[in-house]
């Protein structure tokens, strides 16, 4: 990316949202931060079987959370109770919520045992010499309910299969040899789009990297704090567990506070830059110079500008409705407030399928119901990527308060500086920008260098292509070159990037390599319930066409009632739970 690109790239800016919720005071935060340092040493003396006896704990309390959880959530974001976006509430908030503490439950199970997780599926060295682990499906109940899709976790170069066991677990394994560890109070800055992002991240700090937390809420999401206090009830009874409300402000008292010994960070890059290096002016020129006002380890994930490579093939009807509603579902969700939204879509200039491709995409944006814009400033970047696109096509009746959902397509892609390859648009926009080349293998390695050198981010990318076109073995090598030289943290062929979030034992996180003067998508990862030490990206597969509908299309009716269930299923799996599973996805 050249320097001129630089200037510009990351995410839009983004206005601070009223509180529903008086800020805390400083009195407040104080007594926070001094009750969970009071007992971070507690903390660490926690035995694994106490630990795995707190998870079960938070599991049953959680779970009880839930419908309060997607009620409050639903009134937030303007849902209707009956609309099927519902389900997205349950899915991104009390589902994966519980999965996560489920899947780290287990592997504490295994540390008590073994000493570390045992990996579920086979552990490989790749052509390159990297080792991948496959950690999905976890279980025979996963393969049931996500047939067809695996996922690995590519370690960084240098880790070896003979050793990898050396890098799970750390923290426990420390402990374990004897050796000394400082208690750490962490400050986790939570997202406001996704309900579950600050619960899971302070799930990370606790139990993976032995740290108490606390957790300050993001103003657009603030009714999420007291249920992630009632879900954490343990853990804020013995202490280890403080929930802070306010803006920037107050995130930026507590990110100086001489107690908070760490930070984490889901949000944007400019946020990141302003605790880091401070605002304005200065903060400008700090950064410049690299003279960070705040020296703490910070990790954070900080948005992407999301490209889905679209790889040419025989693709027949049904092969363009479900990869037409597959990309305009991955804009839709959440009303198009995800930083692994759809926001560039790569395809071949030559492919003679690609326009009735688009079509479809316009046919599920225009039958998509539009959404309120519950995000600050969404109207105000809507409108930027107008400005900049006066051809920009528009789908959807938007009452007020809502806006269209919107397409630039025929991208040119020698314009690097183009906002919709530079900015996360963070609401209902994304592109699509066609690559000239002579055949499909070449197109597949130009995807890849624009995805990593033109579009901003590392955070994550899709790669579609049927399975007819990997029987040509140069477009199936190719497909392979370009999934181990993507620098994206997670790469996901044929589905939506979130996927890499939604299951949970895999990694979530930006490809490694970024500085804090150089911050673009984030430095560290989080769920990565088998607690690898050092992950370089998340990669999962899964079926070109999956039947019934998944659960994330806009297309899906069913997903209130899926949530549910999927959400007692991951509290206490059981076979018999499974045919009411199975029955209303197949319903939806």
């Amino acid at each position: 990316m050249s320097a001129a690109v630089e200037v510009k790239a990351g995410s839009a800016a983004i206005p601070q949202a009223e509180s529903t919720i008086p800020p805390s005071t400083k009195a407040e935060m104080d007594a926070a931060v001094a009750t969970v340092k009071e007992n971070a040493s507690k903390w660490l003396a926690t035995t694994v079987r106490e630990r795995i006896q707190i998870l079960e704990q938070l599991i049953e309390t959680t779970a009880a959370q839930a419908e309060r959880w997607v009620a409050a959530a639903i009134k937030a974001k303007g849902i209707a109770p009956n609309a099927p976006q519902v389900g997205e509430e349950w899915l991104g908030g009390p589902v994966v919520t519980v999965r996560n503490l489920r899947l780290l439950r287990d592997s504490l199970i295994d540390v008590e045992k073994y000493g570390r997780p045992l990996v579920p599926g086979p552990v490989r060295t790749l052509p390159n010499g990297q080792v991948a682990a496959q950690v999905m499906p976890t279980s025979l109940y996963d393969k049931i309910l996500f047939q067809g899709f695996t996922g690995e976790i590519w370690m960084e170069p240098g880790v070896t299969a003979d050793r990898l066991y050396e890098t799970q677990a750390v923290a426990y394994r420390a402990k374990r040899l004897g050796e000394e560890v400082e208690p750490k109070v962490a400050l986790v800055l939570g997202a406001g789009n996704v309900s579950s992002i600050g619960a899971m991240d302070a799930l990370y700090k606790f139990f993976i990297e032995d740290q108490v937390v606390v957790l300050k809420t993001n103003p657009v999401n603030e009714y999420i704090g007291p249920i992630t206090a009632d879900c954490f009830k343990v853990l804020v009874d013995r202490g280890f567990f403080r929930v802070c409300y306010g803006g920037a402000k107050e995130g930026a008292y507590l990110c100086q506070h001489d107690d908070i010994d760490e930070i984490h960070i889901t949000g944007s890059d400019k946020t990141h830059d302003a605790i880091v290096y401070g605002v304005g002016k200065k903060g400008a020129t700090a950064k410049k110079k690299d003279k960070p006002i705040n020296k703490k380890r910070i990790t954070s994930e900080l948005g992407n500008v999301s490209p889905v490579i679209v790889v040419p093939g025989p693709w027949k009807p049904g092969d363009l409705e479900f990869q037409g509603t597959n990309l305009a579902s991955m804009l839709t969700n959440n009303a198009g407030f995800n930083c692994n939204a759809t926001r560039v879509i790569v395809t071949h200039q030559s492919w003679t399928q690609r326009q009735a491709l688009l079509d479809q995409v316009r046919r599920t944006l225009a039958n998509a119901p539009t959404r309120q814009a519950y995000y600050p400033g969404a109207k105000d970047r809507w409108q930027q990527f107008l400005d900049a696109h006066g051809d920009a096509e528009q789908y959807g009746h938007a009452q007020e308060g809502h806006l269209p959902w919107t397409l630039v397509p025929n991208l040119d892609p020698s314009k690097a500086n183009d906002i919709c390859f530079t900015t996360e648009a963070f609401c209902g926009v994304f592109g699509e920008v066609a690559l000239e080349a002579r055949d499909v293998v070449e197109y597949i390695d130009k995807a890849v260098d624009f995805a990593n050198d033109t579009v901003w981010g590392s955070l994550n990318c899709s790669v579609i292509v049927h399975p007819e076109s990997l029987k040509d073995q140069r477009v199936a090598d190719a497909v392979e070159r370009a999934i181990t030289n993507l620098r994206h943290g997670s790469v996901v062929i044929n589905h939506w990037a979130a996927l890499a979030y939604g299951f949970v034992s895999t990694t979530w996180g930006a490809f490694p390599g970024h500085t804090m003067q150089d911050i673009r998508s984030g430095i560290g990862v989080v769920h990565n319930t088998y607690m690898f030490e050092k992950p370089q990206k998340t990669v999962i597969r899964g079926p070109f066409i999956v039947k019934p509908t998944p659960p994330w299309f806009v297309t899906h009716k069913t997903g209130a009632e899926l949530g549910k269930k999927l959400t007692n299923f991951e509290a206490e799996p059981d076979w018999r739970k499974i045919p009411g599973i199975l029955w209303s996805a197949i319903r939806g």
